[in-house]
């Protein structure tokens, strides 16, 4: 158990299912019927008479397509590619908006002929005597203050309508008015105004464009012209004439040096290696292998007559000797044919070598060349960086006046009429419409009933809420007005209290005594708990309960000191719960351990929705002393003020039962902070339950009361079994 702001939620949760009593509303709404059948018939009268008398309006619409007009036709140029182009959202926004300017609403005023109509323009027709005196009294304006234009714009915007259809590029424009001709041709009319707009803007461009583009190519066009001529002047004074390839000539010429110094390094590394390759043949008797000795004309025949020579002594050395002169002659010739193929080979190996250092000549010529030929270059290249930056400079605005001719060009053609299509198409004309749109009769009728009858049955269910008939303690009953404990005189003189005049009964003394005690002028006072009128019973003990807190319900200590078989605590809660939220907390007795109580509540093992248990077939919520017994709630007085304060603000009667047995020490806790205090007599001669109820009254200072019975009794004794409420 802690602070009051966790007990108090946990006490909700034990009657969240008797927030309403419908049965009583039913009741109470077929009470007042009448307060809500009658505004119902009413509105649903004026909402007819209305619908008639309202002069019916009607709405023409026409749709544009929004998409991009211009074909190869319109647009010729290189920016073709731009053709498919389409409106995204903003761009059909910007475009609902164009619909709705004022440049194209004044336009569509004058075509459509809405000045001097009645319906739209104020200042036709002469001024009514209320608009007379608004004017006079300065609550207006005089019409022939404004502009016919200014005079029609409101009502023009009031009954123009212009939307997107979706999530489309549809944009559909529609126009209200009494006439459904008028209201077709306006819709299209300002559809047509709209097409036309957006083409005369796109001409308006184009010709803007051409005059710019005019006045700026010419003075671009002799710009380029000085520039182009400065480029030849530089060229011509410094040289730098352009050859093949769009090269200098010394460029070119240095790369035709280095050309041919390639050319005679080969030719001289070729003949070197030729000669080279003779001589070594030579050496080795290899010389007629080499191509160049052995494509020779003089060594080819040398080598014929060698063969034939041999070919000869081999013929005759078939039939002579060595030594024969025949022989010899042979072998001198064969000897000088060899000598004459070493002089022809040496002669090549001359002539390559002879070649080598042609080529080694002209490799120094040409180097000596190519050197002179790189120092003129290098001399020639901070003039070409400069040749370069005019050339650029020329390029930049030959480009610029190229682009400048085309894109005029494409102004003129577009200048053109009919050559700039508007950015979008009509593709649905307004035609007359047949059917009114406002107002729409049965419509109209249906939602100003049905929110007449919703709004008479909302204030009856509030009024039945607010003064407590919803709740469970019926009409005017669920926390009763209170009286000031001014009620004890009359308690005690009530006749079924004091003996009957001369009467020739025998009087108990017992009786006496109480009747004494009743008719004295304590706090004490007496109540009648009748159970065949349950209402005036409730009713005589809401006044017998002093003003308590605001926001809380009454705490009232109940003494249960009745007989066996008299009306007992219980019954009079069970009273209470029919009218309202009653909670019994039973501490009476500690007869009911079997399940958790108050004591498990207050050591924290339990919650509210654990121990609050409701009575079969009845609403009386009940709590336990648990299984620790009564003892233990009545230790802790501290800590049951704030369970009790918690109950006070969820339940709207909280009753505490306590023995008539118990001490002033025990009852004082709980009495002190009841706003009432009752002592269940069952009947006037129990003199016990009258002595409890002056122990109470030093006690405490709220209204004590002793509860009589009359009227039958329940039949039955009703058991108390364990059913858990949850929120």
């Amino acid at each position: 158990m802690t602070a009051r702001d966790d007990t108090a939620p946990a006490a909700g949760e034990g009657r969240s299912g008797d927030m309403l009593d419908l049965t009583a509303l039913w009741a109470a709404i077929k009470a007042r019927k009448a307060w809500i059948i009658g505004p119902t018939l009413v509105a649903l009268g004026l909402s007819f008479v209305a619908v008639n008398v309202i002069p019916p309006r009607y709405t023409g619409e026409a749709r544009l397509l929004l998409e991009n007009g211009d074909s190869f036709y319109t647009r010729p140029g290189p920016t073709a590619d731009n053709y498919g182009a389409q409106f995204d959202s903003e761009g059909v926004q910007s475009q609902v908006q164009v619909v709705m300017s004022r440049d194209l609403a004044r336009e569509a005023i004058k075509r459509i002929g809405l000045v001097g109509n009645p319906e739209f323009d104020s200042g036709a027709g002469a001024l009514g005597a209320l608009k007379k005196l608004g004017v006079l009294v300065g609550l207006g304006a005089h019409p022939a203050d404004r502009s016919p234009e200014e005079r029609v714009l409101e009502k023009y915007y009031d009954r123009l309508l212009v939307y997107p259809v979706g999530r489309s590029r549809i944009v559909a424009i529609e126009f209200t008015s009494q006439d459904p001709e008028l209201a077709a041709r306006a819709a299209n009319v300002i559809a047509s105004t709209y097409l036309e707009m957006q083409g005369a803007a796109k001409q308006d461009t184009a010709r803007s464009a051409s005059s710019w583009l005019s006045t700026t190519i010419d003075p671009l066009r002799k710009k380029l012209a000085e520039s182009e001529a400065k480029v030849e002047d530089f060229r011509s004074r410094h040289g730098l004439l352009v050859g093949t390839n769009n090269t200098t000539i010394t460029s070119q010429q240095l790369a035709d040096l280095s050309s041919q110094l390639s050319n005679a390094r080969t030719q001289q590394a070729e003949a070197q290696a030729k000669a080279s390759i003779i001589r070594d043949a030579m050496k080795t008797g290899r010389t007629f292998e080499i191509p160049d000795v052995a494509n020779n004309e003089l060594v080819r025949r040398l080598i014929e007559q060698r063969v034939n020579l041999r070919a000869q002594i081999a013929l005759e050395s078939r039939n002579l000797l060595s030594e024969h002169p025949r022989i010899k002659e042979l072998n001198a010739q064969l000897a000088d044919l060899e000598g004459q193929l070493r002089a022809a080979s040496e002669r090549a190996v001359r002539t390559l070598e002879n070649e080598a250092k042609i080529a080694g000549q002209r490799v120094e010529s040409f180097t000596a060349a190519l050197e002179g030929q790189k120092k003129t270059v290098s001399g020639a290249n901070d003039s070409e960086v400069q040749l370069r930056a005019l050339e650029r400079e020329a390029r930049t605005q030959r480009e610029q006046l190229e682009q400048y001719m085309l894109r005029y060009r494409e102004a003129l053609a577009r200048d053109a009429d009919n050559a700039t299509p508007a950015d979008a198409r009509i593709i649905s004309r307004a035609v007359e419409p047949t059917q009114p749109s406002f107002p729409k009769k049965i419509p109209t009728m249906i939602v100003a009933t049905l929110a007449t009858f919703l709004i008479a049955l909302a204030a009856i269910i509030s009024r039945e809420l607010l003064n407590g008939a919803a709740g469970p303690g019926g009409a005017g009953t669920s926390r009763p007005p209170r009286k000031p404990p001014g009620w004890v005189g009359a308690a005690a003189g009530r006749p079924d209290t004091q003996p009957e005049a001369g009467g020739d009964k025998t009087v108990d003394p017992r009786e006496a005594r109480v009747a004494g005690l009743l008719t004295h002028g304590g706090r004490v006072g007496q109540m009648q708990l009748d159970l065949s009128d349950p209402d005036r019973s409730l009713a005589d003990l809401s006044a017998r309960v002093d003003d308590g807190r605001p926001g809380y319900a009454p705490l009232v200590v109940v003494l249960d000191g009745a007989a066996p078989g008299d009306a007992s605590a219980r019954e009079l809660a069970t009273l209470l719960s029919e009218r309202c939220r009653c909670v019994l907390i039973d501490l009476g007795s500690d007869a009911e351990r079997h399940q958790p109580g108050f004591s498990e509540l207050l050591s924290g093992e339990a919650l509210f929705s654990d121990i609050i248990t409701r009575r079969p077939n009845s609403r009386l919520h009940e709590i336990g002393p648990g299984y620790a017994g009564r003892a233990a709630v009545l230790a802790a007085p501290d800590i049951v003020e704030v369970a009790l304060d918690a109950l006070c603000e969820t339940y709207d009667w909280v009753l505490v039962v306590a023995a008539s047995t118990d001490e002033a020490a025990v009852l004082a806790p709980l009495v002190a902070q009841a706003q009432a205090a009752l002592v269940m007599a069952g009947h006037v001669g129990n003199g016990h339950a009258v002595e409890a109820a002056y122990r109470l009254s030093d006690l405490t200072k709220a209204p004590i009361a002793l509860v009589m019975v009359e009227g039958e009794g329940r039949a039955g004794e009703i058991t108390r079994e364990p059913s858990p409420v949850m929120a």
